[in-house]
């Protein structure tokens, strides 16, 4: 661990005089780049110097301790204890620090939200599940930006295609892939009964050009006019694009923007996305057997949540946990913090596991 880590400081260190270089200020990609890079080392390097600073404190108290002066010698052997104690915890830190990260942690993302069995309260549900993660990515200074959506006669979405934008966003939302289930009494049943209903949610890495390169060929866009909200100017000026990659019939749509251009530059960001995500998925099913991170959305045709409201508890199956408060947690507050920081250190434990075993 600590040659890695001095390759590291030696690379944080060449990036620094790359920074200061007149030439490469003035090349914006390549200076972008290194600024993405140094910051991903930062956090790294700065553990390594106090891990190498306490480690010196350390010899010289030992040395201290074997001292004739015996004052001397009962003052560094009581630091002792507490400097390997240190030690300890910040080579904790290396190693959660070195472990793989998935690569789309810091990226945007894009969440496809479709109602899925049980009719308009299908779609009233995938509503509250949008309303949750909106006002859940505000809290944490996230921008929710709606791509395209279908919305249901009784207010509800059939479906929504939304951006959350800012710093780690995939991160914070990543987990969140999978049939999402509610238990319920419906606003339209009349005698009291329980109905069980879902909604499947697909969370995507958004893709830049540079991640995922479509040929212009490969692409056929269609303009049409806009057949939701909006205003009369959205409805009677042809806004809407319709985007298809001819080779594998993937398609996206947006028409929430007054702008052709908008649209069409936000339709292109949800194919590329998309490709990308069913690239990286053959990736990955073709190295299974030998892969330690899975670089994606998870496993979403898997039921991963149980939203019940006769007993106002929320369960994620996948870590076990149960908690109560389903109002505050549909309104994007009180203990879905909880569930996430769970998932993710679920995560970081089964990368741990796998590190160790390695």
């Amino acid at each position: 661990m600590l040659e890695k880590l001095e390759k590291l400081a030696l690379r944080f260190a060449e990036i620094d005089e790359l920074l200061a270089n007149p030439d490469i200020a003035g090349d914006h990609a390549r200076l972008s780049k290194l600024a993405k890079e140094r910051a991903g080392l930062q956090s790294v390097v700065e553990a390594y110097m106090r891990l190498k600073a306490t480690q010196e404190e350390l010899d010289e108290a030992r040395a201290l301790a074997s001292e004739d002066d015996a004052d001397m010698a009962a003052m560094a052997k009581d630091e002792i204890p507490g400097l390997v104690a240190r030690i300890a915890e910040v080579e904790g830190e290396l190693h959660s620090a070195l472990l793989p990260k998935d690569p789309n942690d810091n990226k945007n993302a894009i969440i496809e939200l479709r109602a899925g069995t049980g009719g308009d309260e299908a779609g009233l549900f995938a509503a509250d599940l949008y309303r949750m993660y909106a006002r859940y990515a505000q809290r944490h200074g996230l921008v929710v930006e709606i791509m395209d959506s279908n919305g249901s006669e009784q207010g509800g979405f059939k479906e929504v295609v939304f951006e959350v934008v800012g710093p780690d966003a995939f991160r914070y939302m990543k987990h969140e892939g999978g049939v999402h289930r509610v238990q319920r009494v419906p606003v339209t049943e009349t005698q009291g009964r329980i109905h069980t209903s879902t909604a499947t949610v697909v969370v995507l890495p958004e893709a830049e050009e540079s991640d995922f390169e479509v040929p212009a060929n490969e692409l056929r866009i269609d303009i049409f006019h806009s057949g939701g909200a909006g205003g009369q100017n959205v409805n009677k000026v042809a806004t809407a694009v319709r985007i298809v990659h001819i080779p594998t019939g993937t398609m996206a749509v947006c028409q929430d923007e007054r702008s052709q251009l908008k649209n069409k530059t936000k339709a292109m960001t949800v194919l590329r996305s998309r490709l990308l995500e069913m690239h990286l998925r053959e990736q990955f099913e073709a190295t299974a057997a030998t892969r330690k991170l899975q670089v994606g959305t998870g496993e979403r045709s898997e039921k991963v949540r149980t939203y019940n409201f006769p007993q106002d508890r929320l369960t994620d199956h996948r870590v076990n946990l149960t908690v109560h408060g389903l109002p505050e947690i549909l309104d994007g507050q009180g203990r879905l913090d909880d569930i996430v920081e769970a998932l993710l250190q679920d995560e970081q434990a089964r990368l741990l596991e796998e590190s160790d075993s390695a």
